[in-house]
């Protein structure tokens, strides 16, 4: 995840793809119903919050109207921040509300989302706040006849290529997302969310081994490890090591191979698993432990205690020809994440130094954990 600069409590909070597209759908619908431009409404979110959105264009004719938003995320470093949403009105012959997505919203090609194959990917609670304003407007004017809804993003198939879109199955342009309505900067529940729903996609297209990364320079290496895998095994899982493995347990996933770098999985090996910076410092003493048991050198031992990083000590190591302490570390990681998930798989730890070269792996079973425990 991107680092945060601001305090939180002083961080502006956004609103989803949801939340504007039903607003969009709105001003658009009421404008259609009062042959007059509506340029702002008020619609409820999710979370039970009255907002008033104000529109960037509207059009209309007798039969159809358009209204677009920009899109605000706040201070959440979102792909999507300042996107325009765009929704089409126009009345049908057919009966009820129809809701679909145009230019610029993906459609779903693989299961395992929350929306089925070959529809727009629009999400449940988005399509729940359509139907539902459209309906309460309907009956409140009065008017009985079907109504098609049509949400596009003109950007929307640049701003993909910014997101895992492709990887999950999504393809020709953005979800239109949004339990909540808004958009919480550097939500740590949403970035969960995407892990959790990465994972599901995986498992739901086949996937028996994932590959678990920290970021997109580690997932790239792990990409180069293991060319004969689908893309979609590949996930970045960032700091929430613990949770990712407990997703994989979740769906019975067997085989897990997390990649990472000295830095974070320092911290794993010592039975850290959210490995944020901010979560808890790299014990230098469990590393000099580390590099005792691999057989380093004690004059070593004291360096090691007294590096300012991670990285330093994996540097002197490796430039020491230690391999057996990447490999002693990589150890520590799977048997540490085997016991945040109390086993039920195979955990493959690989470290990786920045240029992409394997300093060490191991593989670790729960039943060799358990017998070299005995």
């Amino acid at each position: 995840m991107k680092k945060q600069t601001k305090d939180p409590k002083e961080m502006r909070r956004g609103y989803t793809t949801g939340a504007n597209a039903t607003a969009a759908t709105k001003a658009a619908l009421m404008s259609l119903l009062l042959q007059t431009k509506v340029r702002t409404v008020e619609i409820t979110l999710p979370i039970g919050e009255d907002i008033a959105f104000s529109m960037e264009d509207v059009a209309f004719t007798e039969k159809e109207a358009t209204a677009s938003v920009i899109k605000d995320a706040g201070d959440d470093p979102d792909a999507t921040h300042k996107a325009k949403i765009v929704s089409t009105v126009t009345f049908t012959s057919k009966e009820g509300i129809e809701i679909d997505g145009g230019i610029g919203v993906g459609r779903v090609t693989k299961p395992g989302l929350p929306v089925p194959v070959g529809e727009a990917a629009i999400n449940p609670v988005p399509r729940k706040m359509l139907k539902e304003t459209v309906q309460e407007l309907l009956e409140h004017f009065g008017v009985y006849q079907g109504i098609r809804v049509v949400i596009s993003v003109p950007d929307g198939e640049e701003i993909a290529k910014k997101t895992l879109n492709a990887r999950l199955g999504i393809i020709g342009g953005i979800s239109i997302l949004g339990t909540r309505g808004i958009v919480v900067p550097f939500s740590t529940s949403a970035y969960r969310a995407s892990v959790a729903q990465a994972i599901n996609v995986a498992v739901t297209n086949g996937c028996e081994r994932l590959f678990l990364t920290t970021g997109g320079r580690s997932e790239k290496y792990a990409i180069a490890l293991y060319r004969d895998h689908p893309e979609e095994a590949f996930i970045e899982m960032g700091d929430f090591v613990g949770f990712a493995l407990k997703q994989c347990k979740a769906k019975k996933v067997k085989h897990v191979t997390l990649v990472g770098m000295m830095g974070k999985f320092s911290k794993v090996a010592q039975g850290i698993m959210n490995v944020h910076s901010k979560s808890a410092p790299v014990d230098f003493h469990f590393l000099a432990d580390v590099a005792k048991d691999a057989g380093v050198e004690e004059s070593l031992l004291d360096e090691i205690k007294q590096a300012n990083t991670a990285s330093q000590v994996g540097t002197m190591m490796f430039e020491h020809g230690y391999s057996s302490f990447f490999s002693k570390l990589c150890q520590y990681g799977s048997e540490s994440g085997l016991k945040e998930v109390r086993g039920g798989m195979e955990i493959e730890t690989i470290i990786t130094s920045m240029q992409g070269d394997v300093l060490g792996r191991e593989t670790v079973s729960w039943d060799n954990l358990s017998k070299s425990s005995e």
